[in-house]
């Protein structure tokens, strides 16, 4: 549920009380991940919790729980294949596999546990860390001996863009709408404005100087998008050097072997140029700043992944990878 923390508080601060259906148990396909949350007030739903498959069969619960405030754990699930594959189709669970929901009541006007969860979801939508354990009477956000699982929210991770132009604020936009913290990072006061990067932290100062100062961790990632000579590869190899996943330079493939050879000049091992994406990006044929976005967003994603980026088409087996966390139990 703490996925969906801005949009339930602003619900739960208008005085409506929302029964928040959670996944606490995934097998088989499924769209969505462990965590992930839909709410009903009766009238209208926040979220969705299997991309369509089961929501209409989850909120005719969910009006039970707003009746009589009772916590219910349910289950939808078919197999994959054989006569009873047929029986998703009445939930509308046409990829198969099992989905178990937690329905809880999170009532603004009842003190206590009320209180605790509004607490739990603010941290969350003002992106700092929260837990919260869903129990089979609802929510506690202290450590309890039996929770049916438990939500938590990290930091977000950050995506650091050097140089503040054009496709520096359609990545920033495309990258903070899936998650990230963004961060531009320019000496050039003039362009890096709050106005053109709205949402992002802006930085002025020489970019090999704040990135060296900079705590980047294994979720952060790195894109210089500059093309300034005077400080791109000293700031490109701290990158390579840093815990971060991802570094990617926009640029040709001739500017491309000129940062490579200025990089061996600078010390840059052959491990550390092999963590370095460049040119920029999965070709997608993308040409305007917010397709470039895209492309670059993609061949993040797939790093980060570990997927193959090639069409679902071409491949078998699974469309989504299998859960790698599991609910408490």
């Amino acid at each position: 549920m703490l996925e969906i923390a801005a949009r339930l508080l602003d619900a739960l601060d208008a005085g409506r009380p929302l029964v928040v259906a959670t996944v606490v148990g995934l097998d088989g396909s499924g769209p969505r991940q462990l965590g992930t949350s839909m709410a009903w007030d009766g009238s209208q739903a926040i979220g969705s919790v299997a991309g369509g498959c089961v929501e209409s069969a989850t909120i005719d619960v969910a009006d039970r729980v707003l009746e009589d405030g009772r916590t219910r754990v349910i289950e939808f699930g078919v197999p994959d294949e054989g006569p009873e594959a047929e029986l998703a189709l009445a939930v509308g669970l046409s990829c198969g596999g099992r989905i178990r929901l937690h329905l809880a009541l999170v009532d603004p006007a009842r003190r206590g546990e009320g209180d605790a969860v509004l607490r739990s979801l603010r941290r969350a939508a003002a992106g700092l860390p929260a837990r919260i354990a869903l129990t089979g009477t609802g929510y506690d956000t202290a450590e309890c001996a039996d929770p049916v699982f438990v939500d938590t929210a990290e930091l977000p991770a950050r995506l650091v863009i050097v140089g503040a132009m054009e496709f520096s604020a359609a990545l920033s936009r495309a990258a903070r709408a899936i998650g990230y913290a963004v961060t531009i990072l320019d000496p050039r006061p003039v362009f890096a404005t709050p106005e053109r990067f709205p949402g992002a932290e802006i930085v002025v100062g020489w970019p090999p100087l704040i990135l060296a100062e900079t705590i980047l961790g294994p979720r952060d990632a790195v894109c210089l998008l500059s093309h300034d000579d005077r400080f791109d590869p000293e700031t490109i190899l701290l990158a390579l050097r840093s815990p971060a996943f991802y570094v990617g330079a926009m640029g040709s493939r001739r500017t491309h072997e000129q940062r490579l050879a200025r990089l061996r000049d600078l010390g840059a091992s052959t491990a550390d140029l092999a963590r370095l994406h460049g040119p920029i990006g999965l070709d997608l044929g993308a040409v305007t700043p917010d397709e470039v976005a895209i492309s670059i967003l993609a061949e993040l994603l797939q790093v980060r992944s570990g997927a193959s980026a090639r069409s679902l088409r071409e491949l078998s087996g699974r469309i989504h990878a299998p859960v790698t966390g599991q609910p408490v139990s």
